[in-house]
Parts: structure tokens; sequence; C-alpha cells
């Protein structure tokens, strides 16, 4: 099953496709959205009660969300979703639907810590 990079240049992140690279947003909009270049991966307690087994070793680490960006790979599903996201923000917000569909999916590995 393919997987899709996620690459950085000159500022702006592209997502692989089996047709070339598709262009999502700025580097600066997507940190900007999760709330600065560095992220520090706390667990809540109801997170902890909730899964017990859970791997809790990497609390309090801090990484940085450019290097996260750059390590996630997409199913083509996902790769497929993204593309048909418009590419250019609505007027009442100031990332791309693309952009935050992709920031989301950042936000969520963050939230759920290192592997």
């Amino acid at each position: 099953m393919a997987r899709y990079e996620t690459t950085v240049e000159d500022g702006t992140i592209y997502v692989g496709t089996a047709d070339g690279p598709l262009e999502v947003g700025t580097v600066e909009d997507a940190v900007d959205t999760v709330g600065g270049p560095s992220w520090t991966i706390v667990y809540s307690e109801e997170e902890r009660d909730r899964h017990p087994e859970l791997d809790t070793s990497d609390e309090g680490l801090t990484v940085d969300v450019v290097d996260m960006l750059r390590a996630m790979t997409h199913s083509e599903r996902f790769v497929e979703t993204l593309a048909a996201q418009p590419a250019d923000p609505p007027a009442d917000d100031d990332i791309s639907p693309r952009l935050g569909l992709l920031v989301g999916k950042l936000l969520n590995n963050l939230e759920s810590g290192l592997d």
C-alpha cells in the first residue's frame, strides 16, 4: 500500500501524490495554527485513566512542529481527500480547508505522542 510523504520547500508544504507534489499551504500558517514552532507532549489524567496501557514515557518531550510535519506520511485515501479540498481560504478564515485538514492530522499526531 502506497504512502505519500510530506515535504517542505521554500516555506511551502507539499504532499506527494501519484501525479507529483500537491501544494497544501505555508509552513508559517501551519505553525501559527498549532500554536508555535514547538510542541510539548502531555497526557491528561483522563487519557491515562481511559488507556492504562498507554506508554507515556515521552511526556514532557518538546518536539519541533516542522520536523513532525516532515515526518508525516499519508495513505492514498487521505491524499485524495486532501486534494479535493479548496486550496484557498474562505473569506472568513485565515487558512484553506486543504491546510486545515493537514494541520488537523498533524495536531492528532502531536496530541498522540511519539510512537
